[in-house]
């Protein structure tokens, strides 16, 4: 191996250049794509004006062959050193990873479930249980993740939770970001108990066994496994959620303070409606749960509240007020109550001229303009729906109670409608003067006609990993081809789930950890370690070991982490005389602890951006959790390994 003064002078560059990456990552004064950007165009240039010479390489060939039979089988150390050379197409390799297809076809993939409503039902079940259970179903369903993690692939597990998660948060008005990384953080706790619970624990235990022959049991990761795991569990609850960032959506404000603002809305009862019949259980209607009926319009007369002795018919016209989330919920569990109005928001076929519904339906706000056209004049003059193609599904008029069908109301300036129609329809609205449209309002209802198939992609996608049928990248872009091939997401919304920051940091985070391992700083440190470490005992040795994993995984890949230093704590072991296997677990136990950054593990990746993170935040919280688990390791390792 080499030493200090034969290390090529490029080493010393790339470290440079990935220590100024997360310098500015963690600084956040630049847009993570630029700071990402710039990290590639450094490494490039740097590897364009000062290529890497052959025989740099070559003089760490001899001991990269059992790496070699791990990543090839059948390949040669020259045909290793022929490949080893930094070049353009080394560097940018990243972005052909199949972990970056598979992170960008899961996106995609819970995109489709949250757009078509899979998960409507399971969530409304949860909600009610968080109503009376707050703490109770909080805790069983971070438990259950991180067991559901311990057994599959902890990419879709996350991809599964985070709406549900979101969900929780909104009906707890707790910040998203309590819940998104705490999501991320136990699915890696649970990933580190089993063999197969992360893709680092069997790619180690694969070097492991080209490496020396050696065996790792399904369950021999267990034990320490879940001590971390508890460790980290009880860090999450107390300090994790104190440095916990309290950052919401910028629009999350302006939604909170609207919500429980009511609308005025009509339901009109034509034949086959599903309220026909229905009668009041003490004066409520259990059929429009959190919604008022002022008035029911029937021919010429108004029945006005208390409802006694009374029943629904077809024909007729139901005043109600309620809030934007209860129409909302209305839509998404029952849209056939709406079937009056939703008949209204076709769509033509651009092919033969047909209209059918949309499948894109969305929800927005828009004020009245002061000075525009529409004031004074009723919904039906205005002809609002000839116009726009959309349907006006509410108004909203403060301190003031309207008891009158709503297509007769005189609109004033300042009056708040809330808007159905398509995607498209709903974009056009931007340049009517008439109304202000309220963007961050702007809210895609799903088609509960997707739900299924939505549900069935997603299994198969998950059984098709967790069985080994196919590879994850394989199972993600196959299900997200399939949710865009079956409806429940269309081309545009499939590329609004692809985020170019995730897209980037994954390309520059692999263009770093190729950099630093063809170059050998990885192996350089990492047998200096050894070296250094060893001298003080096989306690200092393992922790050593599990610190430098810890770290290196977060700017390395954790797989990446895992194969470099297996072979290194393999050699190690024998230097010093002690059982290799307890090194390998050691390194399998600290290429695990990817926490410090969102480049670190893919579920970071993940929920970045819904829980509104910086990179920082990364740091803040993840950063003390490696410490502590590295100190509880480094004091329990050795009673756990009887090295004492």
């Amino acid at each position: 191996m080499e030493t200090l003064t034969e290390a090529p002078w490029q080493m010393w560059a790339t470290l440079a250049v990935i220590g100024g990456a997360v310098i500015f990552y963690t600084l956040d004064r630049f847009s993570l794509e630029l700071v990402s950007a710039a990290t590639i165009v450094a490494l490039l240039t740097l590897f364009l004006a000062a290529p890497l010479e052959r025989r740099a390489v070559e003089d760490g060939c001899e001991d990269k062959a059992p790496v070699v039979q791990l990543i090839d089988a059948g390949q040669t150390a020259e045909e290793w050193c022929d490949q080893n050379v930094l070049g353009v197409d080394t560097l940018l390799s990243g972005f052909a990873s199949p972990a970056l297809f598979a992170i960008l076809g899961l996106l995609i993939i819970g995109q489709g479930m949250f757009q078509s409503g899979a998960l409507e039902h399971p969530t409304e079940h949860l909600l009610r249980a968080f109503d009376k259970w707050p703490l109770l179903v909080t805790a069983a369903i971070f438990l259950f993740i991180m067991i559901v993690s311990a057994f599959l692939n902890n990419t879709p597990v996350v991809v599964m939770f985070i709406p549900i998660m979101a969900a929780l948060a909104q009906q707890s008005k707790i910040p998203v970001a309590r819940f998104m990384m705490p999501l991320s953080y136990l699915s890696i706790f649970g990933g580190m108990t089993t063999l197969i619970g992360s893709s680092t624990n069997l790619l180690a235990a694969q070097s492991y066994s080209a490496t020396s022959g050696g065996e790792i049991g399904f369950f021999e990761l267990t034990p320490m496994g879940l001590i971390l795991a508890g460790v980290g569990m009880a860090y999450m609850a107390t300090a994790g959620r104190w440095l916990m960032p309290i950052r919401e959506n910028p629009n999350q404000r302006a939604m909170t303070e609207r919500e429980g603002k009511h609308f005025i809305a009509q339901i009109e009862i034509t034949r086959g409606h599903p309220l026909i019949g229905k009668r009041p259980v003490a004066g409520l209607f259990v059929d429009l749960p959190d919604i008022t009926v002022r008035m029911v319009q029937r021919r010429e007369k108004a029945i006005l509240p208390p409802f006694d002795d009374f029943a629904f018919r077809t024909g007729d016209v139901v005043i109600v007020a309620a809030t934007r989330s209860a129409l909302t919920s209305l839509l998404k569990s029952n849209p056939d109550m709406l079937e009056g109005l939703m008949a209204e928001t076709s769509i033509a076929d651009e092919e033969d001229g047909s209209v059918q519904r949309s499948t894109q339906l969305t929800l927005v706000e828009a004020i009245v303009a002061p000075g525009s056209r529409l004031i004074g004049r009723s919904i039906q003059q205005i002809g609002f729906h000839a116009q726009t193609d959309c349907v006006i599904l509410g108004i909203e008029r403060r301190s003031r109670m309207i008891r009158t069908q709503m297509n007769t109301i005189r609109l004033e300036a300042g009056d708040v409608l809330l808007i159905l129609g398509d995607i498209n329809n709903i974009r056009n609205l931007r340049s009517d003067r008439d109304i202000l449209l309220l963007e961050w309002s702007m809210q895609g209802l799903p088609d509960p006609r997707n739900a299924r198939m939505a549900a069935f992609i997603f299994a198969s996608v998950v059984a098709a990993t967790a069985s080994g049928l196919a590879p994850i990248a394989i199972a993600a872009i196959a299900g997200a081809t399939a949710m865009v091939a079956t409806g429940c997401l269309n081309v545009r919304q499939a590329a609004r789930a692809v985020d170019r920051r995730v897209y980037l940091l994954i390309g520059a985070s692999l263009a770093m950890g190729v950099a630093l391992e063809r170059t050998q700083g990885a192996a350089l440190i990492g047998d200096g370690l050894a070296q250094t470490a060893g001298a003080l005992g096989p306690a200092a040795l393992i922790s050593a070991f599990f610190i430098i994993c810890a770290a290196l995984t977060n700017v390395l890949s954790n797989n990446a982490t895992a194969v470099l230093f297996t072979p290194i704590a393999v050699s190690a072991a024998r230097q010093l005389g002690i059982d290799e296997h307890i090194l390998v677990l050691t390194v399998i136990f600290g290429s695990n602890c990817s926490f410090a950054t969102p480049v670190a593990y893919q579920t970071n990746l993940l929920v970045m951006t819904p829980g509104h993170y910086k990179y920082r935040d990364f740091m803040v919280v993840g950063g003390p959790l490696i410490i502590l688990l590295w100190l509880v390791y480094t004091v329990v390792a050795p009673y756990y390994f009887n090295l004492n």
